[in-house]
């Protein structure tokens, strides 16, 4: 994926998979903030209160002998998660480096505390009480056992009629058909409903408004099973309620949460980027602008594209149906400033199988631009070639 922020640049999970986190620390009050935290996300972590100078040394007051031996023992390079107490930061900083380390502390205003993480290794800095939301997250990845986190791809028409919601539908289908576990996301409160574009506006399952009063974290596995089931994917659309707005915290716990369970996650997204629409643009891997061929439409495609590139990563264009007044794909895209990621023919059929009950991306020509888009984001690079 070009640009370094694409599915290829995507943060793979915490350290070796499965175990129990482990806690290095001193400090009792940290200790407690940390069991707290932990009880919260349902982690039983492991506790080593004084670190043995030597590999091996040392017994495990706070959760038996894989706690030992932070300097190169079991404890250090077999955990899932590291959390090192600020205090405890400078008797660790030999050991061998490994992802999910963090380095945990309560003073906002130690000047020195970037240098400790830096010689720790750490991938991060918690200072709490401000990230404690952040670090429950990352002990509950442990407790549900994520790895790698879903391709998430955006879909967002540059103009009105573009066919974004098509798009994002296909795609999405494509991908379960290819063996992908996929969730469909709608969010455009105003785009008539993902669930009725599949034909599955009755079945059973949550929507939105269910999601609304979301905070706090979701689990991944139980968005997933509490969603509709259509087309072997699964659809968080919204119901034919009044309720149009769901709350950024939501927004940003319910994404969160799909992309959890790996796999792919399609985003149908509305025009206007607002701060709920913020939030998801920031958790994509990557942003699909669909431009019909046409100066008008390049031209808001522009104004739209202006507010995603404000959040987003990367942004790519999809020109869809045939180019006029003299433009190509290349310079349409070229206009925008983006890479181009392809082109879709327009299907004169489609409308009318669709409303016959035939999912978008069945068939035809939009079936395999979508096969080849995750040939090559799902390939062994793990990237779309720009």
């Amino acid at each position: 994926m070009a640009g370094g922020g694409g599915p290829a640049a995507r943060a793979g999970g915490p350290g070796p998979a499965g175990g129990r986190p482990l806690i290095i620390t001193e400090d009792p009050l940290l200790l407690d903030d940390l069991l707290r935290l932990c009880a919260a996300a349902g982690a039983e972590p492991h506790v080593h209160h004084a670190v043995p100078e030597q590999s091996g040394a040392g017994g495990d007051p706070g959760g038996g002998s894989e706690a030992a031996a932070p300097r190169g023992g079991v404890g250090w390079e077999s955990a899932p998660l590291v959390l090192v107490g600020d205090d405890a930061a400078r008797r660790v900083r030999g050991a061998p480096r490994r992802p999910g380390v963090f380095l945990v502390g309560r003073d906002l205003d130690d000047p020195f505390v970037w240098q400790r993480a830096v010689e720790l290794g750490a991938e991060e800095v918690l200072r709490l009480p401000d990230a404690e939301n952040r670090l429950v997250d990352r002990l509950a990845d442990v407790v549900e056992g994520a790895g790698r986190p879903a391709l998430t791809v955006g879909v967002i028409g540059g103009s009105g009629g573009a066919g974004a919601s098509t798009l994002a539908c296909a795609l999405a289908l494509r991908a379960a058909r290819a063996g992908e576990r996929t969730i469909l996301i709608d969010g455009d409160p105003l785009g008539g409903g993902m669930d009725v574009l599949l034909g599955g506006e009755g079945a059973e399952g949550l929507r939105w408004p269910d999601f609304a009063a979301s905070r706090g974290r979701v689990g991944a596995g139980a968005l997933e099973e509490s969603l509709p089931e259509l087309h072997a994917l699964r659809v968080l659309s919204w119901d034919r309620g009044d309720r149009v707005v769901v709350p950024p915290a939501a927004m940003r716990s319910v994404v969160a949460a799909a992309r959890r369970r790996g796999g792919v996650v399609v985003v149908d997204l509305p025009r206007r980027v607002d701060e709920a629409v913020a939030e998801v643009l920031a958790q994509l891997d990557l942003v699909l602008l669909v431009v019909p061929g046409e100066l008008r439409s390049v031209a808001a495609a522009g104004r739209v594209a202006a507010g995603v590139r404000m959040v987003a990563r990367d942004v790519r264009v999809v020109v869809r149906g045939r180019c006029r007044q003299g433009l190509d794909a290349e310079g349409v895209a070229g206009l925008l400033g983006a890479p181009l990621a392809g082109e879709v023919p327009v299907e004169v059929g489609l409308p009318g199988r669709v409303a016959e009950g035939e999912p978008p991306g069945a068939r035809g020509a939009l079936a395999r631009f979508c096969d080849g888009f995750w040939q090559r984001a799902l390939g062994p690079a793990q990237g779309v070639p720009a």
